[in-house]
């Protein structure tokens, strides 16, 4: 391994957050932006603080120490038991050192995904709050089962389900979970104010700016490399040589998505759509992380295709069918595009000579895990954070746009940031 090559991919994965960022506030409203962007960093900041004080004594790495228990003669590695405040981790070029550092990074990004389902209407200490339980105790369960040795990643040598639970750069651990986090947010605080008339007929909310929405594709794309780079180095020893390939893959998967995306709305609408077309390149870069290392260039663009049609319909289902007010489309984008990926990665992958019947059977148990225990996990802890401390903002404070509200300034003060006129009352 190249301590080097992987510090340097492990440094770029920030832009991906700050991509994500920037068109998870293009495409809310004006008068939020600011809180949006603020509740970022400070998720950003409390996630890394919590993750390292609490968080990874339980993810733990692969081989270190963890509570396990014996069942029909099988152990089951089930969370880890490192040392708090990383004391057990030796800062001198280790492998686990370099494991904390993005996943310090990883939860980060975890955390500020359900931040754009909570847009215009989220208060920033139930964020902050919220953020702290990502980073404490749900994203470390499911990081350790999978990245630090556990129950997931020993399906292949406890049942030869291929090898195990893949899931190279996180689209199923940071990705889902974070989409998961997103649509039990989105629950809890109910829609905006006006997206729905009495009838129960969504009310289209435009963006504020797309042109921050399509320059975060572009930062999302390098920090997306980078975290499959070093995602798939550090935790399933990948040779420093094959990051060309992960590059590509990446690459081609965000491409297909979007213009699969841009097609589609084409055909559909008439006219491209930009916000879906963007949305589709994430679904892309989501799509991607779990087998990036694994699949074939080729596989990679027909994931990317998958992705790119998935995103687009299910951002409308979502919206018209089950009445969720997702303003930047998260749950979508990464819940679904991320579960996509899982799959493909048992469709696709290819790892040593495995079955792959054996290896698309270990990613559908991730995917049952994630949506039959993560789910109801998060959405429980969430509801009772609410009720401890409630997510949404006043009535008020809903038509006055979270900047005034929560922070006394507007992100824009010079411009006029209250033309809801296409929003009905």
């Amino acid at each position: 391994m190249s301590f080097v090559l992987c510090l340097l991919c492990v440094m770029l994965v920030p832009l991906a957050a700050a991509g994500l960022s920037l068109i998870h506030k293009g495409l809310g409203r004006s008068r939020s932006a600011a809180h949006a962007m603020l509740a970022t960093l400070c998720t950003l900041a409390v996630t890394a603080i919590v993750f390292v004080v609490f968080g990874f004594s339980w993810a733990g790495t692969a081989g270190g120490a963890a509570h396990a228990f014996n069942l029909h003669s099988t152990q089951w590695n089930w969370i880890g038991a490192e040392p708090f405040l990383a004391h057990g981790v030796r800062f001198d070029g280790s492998s686990e050192s370099l494991v904390l550092c993005l996943q310090m990074f990883t939860v980060g990004l975890a955390g500020i995904i359900p931040i754009s389902a909570g847009t215009d209407r989220w208060r920033l200490a139930p964020i902050c709050l919220s953020s702290a339980l990502l980073a404490g105790f749900i994203y470390p369960f499911f990081a350790h089962w999978v990245w630090g040795g556990g129950w997931l990643a020993q399906l292949g040598s406890n049942f030869s389900l291929g090898s195990g639970f893949v899931d190279g750069g996180g689209s199923g651990t940071i990705q889902v979970v974070g989409g998961l986090t997103a649509l039990s947010a989105a629950w809890i605080l109910g829609p905006r104010r006006g997206k729905y008339t009495e009838d129960g007929i969504a009310t289209a909310i435009p963006g504020h700016n797309i042109v921050l929405v399509l320059f975060g594709c572009i930062l999302a794309l390098v920090g997306w490399i980078g975290l499959n780079c070093a995602g798939s180095i550090l935790f399933y020893g990948i040779d420093t040589a094959q990051t060309v390939l992960i590059v590509i893959n990446t690459m081609l998967s965000a491409s297909a998505a979007c213009l699969t995306a841009v097609v589609t709305t084409q055909l559909r609408y008439s006219k491209p759509d930009a916000s879906l077309s963007a949305n589709g390149w994430i679904g892309g870069l989501v799509a991607s992380s779990a087998g990036c290392a694994f699949v074939s260039p080729g596989a990679a663009i027909l994931i990317g295709l998958v992705a790119g049609i998935l995103v687009t319909y299910l951002i409308e289902i979502c919206e018209l069918k089950l009445y969720v007010d997702d303003p930047g489309g998260a749950i979508s984008v990464h819940a679904g595009a991320g579960l996509w990926g899982l799959v493909a990665m048992g469709i696709f992958g290819h790892i040593g000579s495995h079955s792959s019947n054996g290896q698309l059977l270990a990613q559908l148990v991730g995917v049952a895990t994630l949506l039959g225990c993560m789910l109801p996990l998060i959405l429980a802890g969430y509801w009772l954070l609410n009720r401890i401390l409630p997510y949404r903002v006043d009535s008020s404070g809903d038509w006055q746009g979270m900047d005034i509200r929560e922070l006394g300034a507007g992100a824009y003060p010079e411009f006029v940031i209250h033309a809801d006129e296409f929003v009905p009352r």
